[in-house]
């Protein structure tokens, strides 16, 4: 089968490997019928991510139909259509139990596929923990619609749960990128007294004032001037940043009102640094990490439901065998790119 590698920092390559087999009772082995690129597949080309191990096939977005199970797997079957979780748990240990599935204490647990084991931008994948890191797709729902739901989405739904959104919050997102729109989604369905998002892309913009209207969107330069003259107190409510950039990590904390909740959902390139002395008298409550990926089959509930359509971010699609093409595309954010949906290779 084609599967794109990782080969060595700074190199991708799309080569041959073998269809993968099922190595234990609780695999899964899933056809992919649709993928896309992140952000943190870049991340790992760039050498940011040093878990990463060379060899893997690279990719955690997907959808597909399952194949083969293991004699273990009691939730999906072959001939299901399932999305696929950016995360490996095992479902029993003290983290999965308690709902922080990101700190699995398998060895495999956590960002696993397409980091540590072969991932899905190829035509199979095998997903280790099945029933946990399976989710039947419900009739009605697309692949297109289904396809964000085990990563950017449930980055977005995660980051709007933990950072404890009420009705009377102002709250500001920090970028527009796919992962930001999917938690302004994710936001939105909290109902908040209002939303600003931060973006310096002009495309981008015009993407969430033409999609979001209701929302507010302003530049860099102007974000915090907006945030004192908007909010109450000195600053918003909540801050959830999704931009990974040090002048993103400052803005979050300097836009926060004092006793504020600052989420950090970016995935930044090098160590940020917390200048105490500066915010000290602010009282902020941070909450960092990875995504815990457990609301996989709420959030397909929520599509099904009309509640959520990630679609609109699909702005780009090429079949498998022309997926380096794909990534330079989106690499290099040109033709107005947001997504990138990845198909079944050319007949």
């Amino acid at each position: 089968m084609l599967a794109y590698t990782y080969m060595e920092h700074g190199r991708f390559s799309l080569i041959e490997k073998p269809v993968p087999e099922l190595k234990g009772p609780r695999d899964a082995v899933v056809r992919v019928t649709l993928g896309s690129i992140c952000t943190s597949d870049l991340h790992i080309k760039h050498g940011s991510v040093p878990r990463a191990v060379p060899g893997i096939t690279v990719g955690h977005e997907m959808v597909g139909i399952v194949e083969q199970v293991g004699e273990e797997v009691t939730t999906v079957k072959p001939g299901d259509r399932v999305t696929v979780n950016v995360e490996t748990f095992c479902g029993e240990c003290f983290f999965c139990r308690h709902g922080y599935v990101n700190n699995c204490e398998d060895e495999h647990g956590g960002w696993a596929l397409g980091c540590r084991i072969d991932g899905g931008q190829a035509e199979y994948v095998r997903v280790p923990y099945a029933d946990q890191g399976l989710n039947r797709i419900p009739e009605g729902v697309t692949d297109e619609q289904a396809l964000f739901v085990g990563d950017i989405l449930a980055t977005g739904f995660w980051a709007a749960r933990i950072s404890e959104i009420t009705p009377d919050d102002t709250v500001l997102i920090i970028g527009a990128g796919p992962t930001g729109i999917c938690t302004l989604l994710c936001t939105m369905l909290k109902h908040p007294k209002q939303i600003i998002v931060c973006e310096q892309s002009e495309e981008r913009i015009r993407f969430v004032r033409e999609h979001y209207p209701d929302v507010l969107v302003v530049r860099p330069e102007a974000c915090a001037g907006e945030v004192r003259r908007l909010s109450a107190h000195g600053g918003t409510d909540v801050v959830i940043e999704v931009a990974g950039t040090d002048e993103t990590f400052r803005m979050a904390w300097e836009c926060a009102r004092p006793n504020a909740i600052v989420t950090i959902v970016a995935l930044y390139d090098h160590p940020q640094i917390l200048p105490l002395p500066d915010m000290y008298g602010k009282n902020l409550t941070f909450k960092t990490g990875g995504v815990d990926g457990c609301d996989c089959a709420e959030i397909l509930r929520l599509i099904a439901e009309g509640k959520i359509d990630t679609t609109p971010l699909i702005t780009h699609r090429f079949p498998l065998d022309q997926i380096e093409e794909a990534y330079r595309i989106f690499e290099n954010r040109l033709d107005g790119v947001i997504k990138v949906a990845i198909t079944e290779k050319t007949k």
